[in-house]
């Protein structure tokens, strides 16, 4: 049996869930199937803090991230935030995140697909 290599992190409110994968297309498979669950259950309410109000759109509600092998160096980290309206943005990077761009037509899941295999 090959080592386990992939990770990925779901993060909801305050509830985290682990789980791990062997090849990166499964972990993305797993990733695309656990965000569009959580963007269709968005209720997109807007929050009001007093001092500000925060649109749907700026909310995340859900944040999956992905990272690689640890023989991989730099080691990949990936993801994708589910904002509270339901739309998706794709990212690359663990603590300084690049948003990935979508190309016309092109589905958020696609994108980090791509930004995945062309990343070094």
């Amino acid at each position: 049996m090959a080592p386990v290599a992939w990770k990925l992190t779901v993060r909801v409110e305050a509830k985290v869930q682990k789980s791990r994968y062997e090849r990166m297309d499964d972990a993305l498979d797993a990733l695309e199937s656990r965000a569009r669950e959580l963007a269709h259950g968005t209720d997109g309410q807007v929050v009001d803090v007093k001092i500000r109000r925060f649109e749907p759109v700026e909310q995340v509600v859900g944040r999956l991230e992905l990272s690689g092998p640890e023989r991989l160096m730099p080691k990949v980290r990936a993801g994708v935030d589910v904002r509270g309206d339901g739309s998706l943005a794709a990212y690359l990077g663990h603590v300084t995140r690049e948003v990935v761009a979508e190309g016309k037509a092109e589905a958020t899941f696609r994108a980090l697909r791509r930004a995945l295999n062309t990343s070094p």
